[in-house]
């Protein structure tokens, strides 16, 4: 038994962590779009639970902040968007779903996983919320939303690390032209 007990609690326990490759804002005809690239891999544990039928959230969340000399910095853009991947055990396809707007079928876990590390551009802000030549910090990341999960599955994601998988904040300068 002392050394079943040893065995547990001598593997490291490390939360997966999603890393943020690319991040940058374009300016377009209606606003300003994000283009991001993730790179991360989903564990055994999140890929049992998926294959099992249990849907799975990613949300990438970004704000826009701008300096201000005599109070608080303002947020000028607060927004989420969020990837649902699902399996579909009769069709043995997995789908897709960027917030309600894009859906799509993949026929590989691969395939659908390169549409959540990198989702397509994205429309944060129009035009006319950002100043031309004022500096903005924007801060982007990711993470397994295990708030949209069934309720089960968010029990047991608060007692298991296998559910937590996250990037840190990044921040990068923009400054509209």
């Amino acid at each position: 038994m002392l050394a079943l007990m040893l065995c547990l609690f001598a593997a490291p326990a490390s939360a997966a962590e999603i890393t943020v490759d690319q991040a940058s804002i374009e300016a377009s005809n209606p606003g300003y779009r994000l283009s991001l690239a993730f790179s991360f891999e989903l564990n055994r544990g999140l890929e049992d639970a998926l294959t099992r039928g249990v849907p799975l959230y990613f949300t990438t969340e970004v704000q826009m902040t701008r300096h201000r000399w005599y109070w608080f910095d303002e947020t000028n853009v607060s927004a989420s968007r969020t990837v649902r991947i699902s399996y579909n055990v009769l069709t043995r396809q997995y789908h897709t779903a960027i917030s309600g707007q894009l859906q799509q079928s993949f026929s590989t876990l691969e395939d659908a996983m390169a549409l959540v590390r990198r989702p397509p551009r994205w429309l944060i802000v129009d035009t006319n919320t950002l100043k031309q030549g004022d500096t903005y910090t924007v801060g982007v990341r990711m993470r397994l939303d295990v708030a949209q999960l069934p309720k089960p599955f968010q029990i047991n994601a608060l007692n298991n690390s296998d559910w937590r998988l996250s990037s840190d904040w990044i921040e990068f300068t923009y400054k509209p032209e």
